[in-house]
C-alpha cells in the first residue's frame, strides 16, 4: 500500500493508494510512504521518479557505502529502526529505506512503526513545518531517537532491578541468567540501531542538499544519539559486572556445597574404616539368622540413597 501526502492550498492531504494505476504524478507530492510494497509498485515508482530503490539484499548490507549514498539529485539512506515482535522481551532491527529526490521523500518499509503514524499526524496537523523531504526525515529521526531513549530508559530500569536481585537479594537460578542474556541482547540491538542512525545523520550533515535549519535540527539529534550510545555502553558494563557477580556467587555456593560434602565424607571415614576391618569378624551376628534380613538391608540401602537426594533437592543443590 502507498500513502501519498500532497500539498494543496497550504494544506497537506493524505491519499491511500491500493493500485498503482491510481497514482498521479504531481509536483505537489511531499511524501510517498511505501508500506509492504509489491514488486509492481517498486518498479512503477523506480521508473516514474528515476529512482534506484535498493533490493532486499542491498538493504541488509552493512558497508558504509551501502547504508548511505547520494547522486546529483537523490539521497538514499538505509538505516535500522527497532521493532519489538509480539511485545516480547526482544528487540529486532529492521532496515528502513529513505530516498529524497526533487524534495520528495520516499520511505520503503515492511513493518508498522508508531513513529510513522505520529509523523503522519504531525504533517497533517502542521503542514507549514514540512516544506520538503528533508524536513520530514529530520523529524522522523528526531522522533525515532526519542523512542530509543524511552526504550533505553526502560531497559536500564530492568538492569538495575536485576543487579539488585543478584547483589542484595542473592538470587540465583536459571531465570537470572535468562534475564541477563535478554538484557544483553536488547542493549546490543539498541546500540547497533543508534550506531546506524548516527552514521546516516552524520552523512546528512555533510550534504549540500539540506538547508541550514534541517542541519541544525539533525545536529541536536546527533548529540542526543552520542549521549545515548554512552549510556548504552555504561549499561552494558553494568551487565558484565552483574554476570561476574553472578558467577562469583555460584562459585561461593558450590564451594559451600563441596565443603559440606567434605565434612560428611571425613566424618564417615573412621566408622567406615572400623566397619571394614571388624564388621565381618564377629562370631555372633544375630542379623544373619533373621528371615528377612536381606530385604531389610536392601531397603535400608535404598532409603540411605534416596534421603540424601531429597535433602539436596530441598537445598537446591540439584
Amino acid at each position: 500500500m502507498l500513502n501519498l501526502f500532497i500539498k494543496r492550498n497550504g494544506m497537506v492531504v493524505r491519499e491511500s493508494i491500493h493500485s498503482i494505476e491510481a497514482i498521479e504524478v504531481s509536483a505537489d507530492i511531499l511524501w510517498i510512504d511505501l508500506l509492504h510494497p509489491s514488486a509492481q509498485e517498486i518498479a512503477y515508482i523506480s521508473k516514474t521518479y528515476l529512482l534506484d530503490i535498493p533490493t532486499k539484499e542491498e538493504r541488509e548490507e552493512i558497508e558504509e557505502s551501502a547504508r548511505y549514498w547520494e547522486s546529483s539529485e537523490t539521497v538514499t539512506i538505509n538505516t535500522y529502526f527497532l521493532t519489538r515482535p509480539n511485545e516480547e522481551n526482544t528487540l529486532h532491527n529492521e532496515t528502513i529505506t529513505f530516498l529524497i529526490t526533487h524534495n520528495i521523500l520516499f520511505t520503503v518499509r515492511y513493518s508498522e512503526f508508531k513513529v510513522f503514524d505520529e509523523i503522519q499526524q504531525r504533517v497533517l496537523a502542521s503542514p507549514k513545518n514540512f516544506e520538503d523531504g528533508f524536513d520530514l526525515i529530520a523529524k522522523i529521526f528526531e522522533l525515532r531517537v526519542e523512542k530509543d531513549a524511552d526504550m533505553l530508559e526502560s531497559i536500564a530500569k530492568q538492569t538495575r532491578l536485576l543487579r539488585r536481585a543478584v547483589v542484595f537479594d542473592k538470587k540465583l537460578g536459571d531465570d537470572i541468567l535468562e534475564n541477563l542474556s535478554i538484557l544483553q541482547e536488547m542493549h546490543l540491538s539498541l546500540r547497533d540501531s543508534l550506531f546506524d542512525k548516527r552514521l546516516a545523520i552524520a552523512a546528512l550533515l555533510r550534504t549540500n542538499k539540506a538547508d541550514l535549519e534541517v542541519k541544525k535540527g539533525l545536529g541536536i539529534v546527533l548529540k542526543d544519539i552520542n549521549s545515548l550510545v554512552e549510556f548504552t555502553n555504561v549499561n552494558m558494563n553494568i551487565l558484565d559486572n552483574i554476570q561476574t557477580l553472578f558467577s562469583s556467587q555460584i562459585n561461593i555456593e558450590q564451594n559451600k556445597t563441596i565443603k559440606i560434602f567434605t565434612v560428611v565424607t571425613v566424618a564417615m571415614m573412621p566408622p567406615t574404616l572400623i566397619a571394614t576391618i571388624y564388621g565381618m569378624n564377629f562370631q555372633h551376628m544375630p542379623e544373619l539368622e533373621w528371615t528377612y534380613s536381606y530385604p531389610i538391608v536392601l531397603g535400608v540401602m535404598i532409603i540411605s540413597t534416596v534421603l540424601p537426594i531429597l535433602y539436596f533437592k530441598k537445598k537446591k543443590w540439584l
